[in-house]
């Protein structure tokens, strides 16, 4: 098969486009032929070798969690799908090697999720990390509909699903922070939008009154906004972050997205039912992964990146 991979870890030009063996089928797992592979920011860490404390990593390494495609071949074990089946999965694996930027991937059945008709290909290969993650983090701070509820990075490629999600679950207030630029694309999307840096504050104060606090908050950036948001929301532990483990120094909760096929079909269908929105800012074709990375590394990218293979 063909698969984009890299033998050292570096910059976007140590990956390439090569022949590699095609992936094994164990008896528990679906393989895919790939139409669709998320680009995640996860991924150029991993490319960078930052990564390597928290994983096995093994060269050649092809890069990727996030797919989209047919099913090729299952396993003897497997029930939930046949050969030709649509589908997508969050397809990480406990060691770091065989991912998703190739023609073919083998994921455990438990990851899958049928692909619903009514999206695209890019769309589902864009929906699972980022749109497991959103759930799981909103699930992780308990968001209810009568909740005020702040999501930090909301216009970004895991944010722009969070607010979708948390409107489709009734919350009917969402404040999402974002850059100007963006604040439209929140507005459609059914979001109030504030600015990032000090003034924050201030401007929760004018939307929600009182002492300005909200009632549950979900960070997808990290940084400096953590402390700042930490002190906006009314109760530590309703405050969630994806990025940075010092929010349970705050008395909040640090979530890493699992593989879960189960909540990923519940994601598909919200998508199919026209609730969940997946905002494709850019395909590229697999041979320009590359030029795929250097975009994600600039940041502030509206929606998801996807590589699609032909």
């Amino acid at each position: 098969m063909r698969a984009i991979a890299l033998d050292e870890y570096g910059d976007p030009d140590v990956m390439t486009l090569r022949e590699l063996p095609d992936p094994l089928v164990g008896p528990d797992t679906v393989r895919i032929r790939v139409r669709a592979a998320g680009v995640n920011p996860v991924d150029h860490v991993i490319r960078a070798g930052h990564l390597q404390g928290a994983y096995p990593h093994h060269l050649p390494l092809i890069p990727g969690w996030d797919v989209a495609g047919v099913v090729d071949q299952i396993g003897d074990a497997v029930t939930r799908f046949r050969v030709g089946d649509e589908v997508m999965a969050y397809a990480r694996k406990d060691s770091i090697q065989h991912g998703t930027y190739a023609e073919l991937v083998s994921v455990t059945e438990r990851a899958c999720a049928h692909k619903p008709a009514a999206i695209s290909f890019a769309e589902a290969g864009g929906l699972p990390l980022a749109g497991l993650t959103a759930l799981q983090a909103l699930t992780a701070a308990s968001v209810g509909p009568s909740d005020v509820l702040l999501v930090n990075a909301a216009a970004g490629g895991v944010g722009h699903i969070a607010v979708q999600i948390a409107r489709a679950l009734g919350v009917t207030r969402v404040i999402g922070t974002a850059s100007h630029a963006n604040h439209d694309f929140l507005r459609s999307l059914g979001v109030e939008p504030v600015e990032y840096g000090d003034e924050l504050p201030k401007q929760l104060a004018d939307l929600v009154g009182g002492d300005g606090r909200v009632d549950v908050a979900v960070d997808f950036h990290g940084g400096d906004d953590l402390k700042a948001i930490a002190a906006l929301v009314r109760h530590p532990i309703r405050h969630a972050s994806v990025v940075d483990p010092a929010v349970k120094q705050q008395g909040g909760r640090y979530v890493f997205v699992r593989p879960d096929g189960v909540e990923l079909e519940t994601l598909g269908s919200l998508a199919a039912g026209g609730r969940l929105r997946i905002q494709v800012a850019k395909e590229f074709p697999l041979e320009q992964a590359a030029e795929a990375h250097r975009l994600i590394e600039q940041g502030h990218v509206q929606g998801k990146v996807v590589l699609t293979v032909d």
